[in-house]
């Protein structure tokens, strides 16, 4: 039988270089933790060693049962196509508040991950919902530093001073390849899309000398890209403005991110509260919405209408029950879907109807 779409508890994460921002997004709630927050987990299938690891439906007819329940009982489903890749559900889904800096940090790559039982790839992908001026984040090695220069680097403290560092405003786009060096600065709030993974590697924690952060030298140095292995130039940081969006019924949408794992598109709505409802599509794998600025109404057959505000993230089953979002003014949705080269952004728009 299709599956209604579902709403999953937030999981905190205090973290040394997190704040508060996430009430913003509706998330720190009585009883928030009084440790600052760095991460919400909304969308996770980590089971352990990670801690805490496992969403829960918040509502509806599976309200309270596990994403790995819920997945063994309505794998074929919920997953669809996307069953065959491991079993488990193939997207961590988080927002992220740097209220600091975030150590510098890199995850493992492919090649990594096959020789070291444990360590799992990590791509990701960074969309900035807020930023405070000349806020920015760092984003691969120099070309011509060299892996003996950057651990020389690590070594004396200043592997900070041999990254890229880019300046980023809300609405940007950040593609992270796994073995892509990289952190986080301070004053930026993201919506992250990520392979299911917990694995980091630490070189650099701006001396914050945490015996719980311990730094892995080793292990990164052997996972770094240098030079023109990073392909930097051909992952550029993007926004729904510069990805040539295109039009429909009071809706610009656009793809901003895309590699093997996942992509990402977003879907704004006009000021002129011209927009149009559209149908929700899943093309037989799972989809998840993360409502990212304003505020929608989702409307499901069978269901009751159920009002979104921003900072809120939906997950749409691979078989869906037929289910319609009609964006307020401005409001913005991200849509993270598995690649598919046959999928076009058209899809998630009404039928018949076509971005032109």
């Amino acid at each position: 039988m299709p599956l209604p779409p579902l709403r999953c508890a937030p999981i905190l994460k205090p973290r040394a270089w997190g704040g508060r921002s996430l009430t913003k997004l509706g998330k720190l709630v009585p009883p928030a933790p009084a440790a600052p927050v760095g991460e919400s987990w909304e969308i996770a299938d980590l089971a352990a060693p990670v801690v805490d690891g496992i969403s829960r439906v918040a509502s509806g007819p599976f309200a309270g049962q596990g994403l790995s329940q819920l997945i063994a009982t309505h794998g074929s489903a919920l997953l669809g196509r996307a069953r065959a890749l491991s079993g488990h559900f193939p997207l961590l889904i988080k927002y992220l508040d740097a209220a600091e800096n975030l150590s510098v940090q890199v995850h493992p790559t492919a090649e990594y991950a096959r020789t070291h039982p444990g360590a799992h790839l990590k791509t990701e992908a960074w969309f900035v919902i807020s930023a405070t001026p000349g806020a920015s984040i760092y984003r691969g090695v120099r070309p011509t530093v060299t892996p003996a220069e950057f651990r020389a680097a690590v070594a004396d403290g200043s592997a900070v001073n041999l990254l890229v560092r880019e300046e980023v405003i809300a609405g940007d786009c950040i593609p992270l390849e796994s073995g892509l060096c990289h952190a986080l600065g301070t004053g930026v709030v993201v919506a992250e899309v990520q392979t299911p993974s917990d694995t980091t590697f630490r070189v650099f924690d701006w001396n914050r000398n945490d015996p719980a952060r311990p730094l892995h030298i080793e292990q990164a140095m052997e996972c770094i890209l240098f030079g023109a292995a990073q392909r930097l130039p051909e992952r550029p940081i993007t926004s729904i403005a510069r990805a040539k969006p295109l039009w429909s019924d009071g809706l610009r949408a656009a793809t901003l991110c895309a590699n093997d794992y996942f992509e990402i598109e977003a879907i704004e709505a006009s000021p002129s509260g011209d927009a149009a409802p559209f149908g929700c599509s899943t093309d037989n794998a799972p989809v998840i919405l993360m409502l990212v600025r304003g505020e929608a109404v989702m409307e499901s057959d069978g269901h009751r209408p159920e009002h979104l505000r921003a900072g809120d993230t939906v997950l749409l089953p691979a078989d869906l029950v037929a289910t319609t979002i009609d964006l307020a003014p401005e409001s913005l949705l991200l849509r993270a879907v598995m690649p598919d080269p046959a999928r076009s952004i058209n899809d998630a728009l009404p039928h018949g109807k076509h971005l032109s």
